[in-house]
This record gives structure tokens, C-alpha cells and sequence, in this order.
């Protein structure tokens, strides 16, 4: 589950974004979001959380804006808007995946960084994934890592029995409130806006994809990946999902599997799962800008 929550935008104005639609090879029409600027570093693509959408990201994409990178997330199968067209409205719906499951979710994601290729010629792209989002990266990265100048990884995981946890997230949180998703940030406004958002559903990702499709996410890294390919990890020590073990296990095997040399792992102390909603959230922004912008110089 998600980033920056509506609900907290008071660092300024949220971003006009543009809206379209691609359909996958399913036939299933996705939404998807632009926050464009001119001049462009590079573009960051977004893939959200399961459970939440694209629009959760609003903030975080006008921060992105304002340091120079445009921005694109698809509100992903059975997610948001992607998801009411999906199921003809019906919300309690939201967060299956339908036919063609993770596979096809994947693939989704996939395609819109053909759609993002085409609309920006010669920038470069980063892709970005958040919790189950970072779960699909790691997948797409696997068969299409030349196809991506950077990667960024948040409240991820070792996608491995052990690393990876997805049963009850807030059961060592469960004292702190009583909404249920208070592993999600330590600021209890943010879990009271999860709960509160109609696009939301905190049904847990094993109950709405099902044992075999859960199982699905389960695999390492590739080996003989890009070896420049610039790695970013973000992650909370208290994240229920993985935390800082599964992360360093994760980032262990970028190195010595995949053999990338450039690997940057941030543990964020006391810190929980979605760490761009967190008490501590400018420090986690500023650290990503930083990251990009030394990858990514400004254009003249």
C-alpha cells in the first residue's frame, strides 16, 4: 500500500495532471496519470500499492515536478478508476486483479513504460515501485532492465518465504488505533484517510489475489543484469511487509546476483511501510531528489 495521501497536501498546490487510457491484452482499459513538465531531466514512472491508486501520489509528483522530472502512474488492474471500469463500479471489488492476475498486472505496468518511451523521446525513465508495486518492478526489471535508465524501490522486499510477509501487517501495530492499517505510517492521519478513501481497501493482497496468485510473486533478481543500472532502496525499519532484513537481503543479491554496481539502500529508524507518508517524509523526498539529481543533471 500507497504514498502521499490526498488528504495531505498542505506544502502547497497539488499538480493539474492529465488523465488517459491504454488497454491491455486482456482487453481492460487502465487509467493513467501525467504530471509533465517542460525541459524534463527524466520522467518518473510510478507503480502504486495494492489496496490504494495512482492519485494517492499526487504530492510526491509535485515535488518530482518542482525539481525538474515529469511523472506518469496508471492506476493499476482492479485499482481506482482502472478497477470501477473493470467492475462496472462496483467498489467492494476493488483490488482483484481479474482475468490474466498478476501476469497481466505486470504487464500492464510494463506497457504503459512503452506508452511514457514514445511520448518522451530521449529522456531518460526511472521506474519506481512502491510495495507490491516494488514487487512487480523487481519482475519487469528481470525481463526489461535495459529499458530503464534507474530503478526505485519503497517499502520492497526479498520476494522469498522469510523476507516477505503478507498476512496480518498490523498485528504489532494493532494497540496503536483501531482503523487496522496502522502499519502504515506513524502519523495516525494517515491511516484515518486510507480508511476514509472510497479507492482504498485494506483487505489484505493474499484474500484478494489468492493463495496461487500470491505465490506468484515469490523470485530473486536476475542474474547479468545492467551493471550501471542505478539502484535506489527506501524502506522503514518498522515496515511489517519486509523491513530492514528483507532489504539488505534484497539489495545483497542485486550486488552479488545481478552483479549492479551502483546500489543505494536507506533504512529510515522507526520509520514504517509507506515512507513517503511518513512523520519523517521531507528527509525521504529530499533524499530521492538528491539520488535523481545526481544521476540526472538539469538540461540547458
Amino acid at each position: 500500500m500507497g504514498a502521499v495521501a490526498r488528504a495531505r497536501c498542505e506544502n502547497g498546490p497539488v499538480p493539474t495532471y492529465t488523465d488517459a487510457t491504454y488497454t491491455d491484452d486482456y482487453g481492460v482499459v487502465i487509467t493513467y496519470y501525467s504530471w509533465p513538465v517542460t525541459e524534463a531531466r527524466a520522467v518518473v514512472q510510478i507503480a502504486h500499492g495494492v489496496g490504494e491508486h495512482a492519485l494517492r501520489y499526487e504530492q510526491l509528483a509535485g515535488e518530482l515536478n518542482a525539481a525538474g522530472y515529469s511523472v506518469y502512474a496508471d492506476d493499476h488492474r482492479g485499482h481506482g478508476q482502472t478497477g470501477l471500469g473493470q467492475f462496472n463500479g462496483d467498489h467492494s471489488q476493488l483490488g482483484h486483479l481479474g482475468e490474466g492476475g498478476l501476469r497481466a498486472a505486470v504487464a500492464g505496468v510494463h506497457q504503459l513504460s512503452g506508452i511514457i518511451r514514445s511520448a518522451n523521446p530521449g529522456l531518460p525513465l526511472v521506474l519506481l515501485g512502491h510495495s507490491w508495486g516494488s514487487f512487480m518492478v523487481q519482475m519487469i526489471v528481470n525481463k526489461h532492465a535495459t529499458e530503464y535508465d534507474a530503478v526505485v524501490l519503497t517499502g520492497t522486499a526479498y520476494l522469498w518465504p522469510g523476507y516477505l510477509d503478507s498476512g496480518d501487517l498490523n498485528r504489532r501495530h494493532k494497540h496503536l488505533g483501531a482503523t487496522g492499517v496502522e502499519w502504515l505510517s506513524r502519523d495516525p492521519a494517515v491511516s484515518a484517510a486510507f480508511i476514509a478513501d472510497p479507492l482504498c481497501t485494506a483487505t489484505p493482497l493474499a484474500k484478494l489475489f489468492g493463495v496461487r496468485e500470491a505465490a506468484r510473486l515469490f523470485g530473486r533478481p536476475a542474474r547479468g543484469l545492467p551493471s550501471e543500472m542505478p539502484l535506489l532502496m527506501m524502506v522503514g525499519d518498522d515496515d511489517s511487509v519486509g523491513g530492514e532484513r528483507s532489504a539488505v537481503k534484497l539489495a545483497g543479491a542485486y550486488a552479488q546476483r545481478s552483479g549492479l554496481t551502483d546500489i543505494r539502500l536507506i533504512v529510515y529508524a522507526g520509520a514504517r511501510h509507506e515512507v513517503f507518508n511518513e512523520t519523517n517524509r521531507d528527509e525521504v523526498v529530499t533524499d530521492l531528489l538528491d539520488w535523481l539529481d545526481e544521476r540526472f543533471p538539469a538540461r540547458a
